[in-house]
């Protein structure tokens, strides 16, 4: 099996060594994140990058490139403001911020339950994952390919989430 027990982050997702790899945040999704988590109190630049890591459960790696622009278009639109703190900048939510959160709630909640959905693979990596780890990537890989190229037929989606999840229970049925 090509790469299997080598890690290797890229700055745009995980790849786990079957050519598994893509974004993990679409379009505007760094941005309400970074929001949601400041929703919980403030927060300096470094910190957010940790949380934004430790929420997709290490697959998505979030560089200063990309959390700095977005947190100072997030105080020009003034959904956030900022202050120095010993040396940092400490990023606080607005009114605004808070309004916004509100009405992109139901984005916000996929974006989350994607990252619970990405953040269990860490058994992935165990020896006895080995002999399936294969077979396993290349079936979600063609389910994505197939998803993907239907041209957004909602048909071609829920019949192969209805295979993937009757697959799924069979093999959650399995004794161990």
């Amino acid at each position: 099996m090509h790469g299997f027990g080598r890690k290797r982050r890229h700055r745009r997702g995980f790849d786990p060594g079957w050519g598994v790899r893509g974004r993990f945040f679409g379009p505007g999704e760094v941005r309400l994140a970074l929001l949601s988590l400041l929703e919980s109190g403030p927060k300096h630049g470094y910190e957010l990058m940790k949380q934004l890591e430790e929420r997709s459960g290490g697959g998505y790696t979030a560089s200063a490139g990309t959390v700095y622009p977005t947190l100072q278009q997030l105080e020009d639109e003034g959904l956030v403001r900022s202050e120095p703190d010993a040396g940092k900048r400490v990023y606080h939510l607005t009114e605004e911020g808070v309004r916004a959160i509100e009405a992109e709630g139901e984005a916000i909640a996929r974006i989350w339950k994607r990252s619970e959905d990405w953040g269990d693979l860490g058994f992935a990596w165990q020896p006895e994952a080995a002999e399936i780890a294969g077979p396993a990537f290349r079936l979600a890989r063609s389910a994505l390919r197939k998803v993907a190229k239907s041209s957004g037929d909602p048909e071609i989606a829920d019949r192969v989430r209805t295979i993937l999840e009757r697959a799924r229970r069979e093999i959650d049925k399995l004794r161990s």
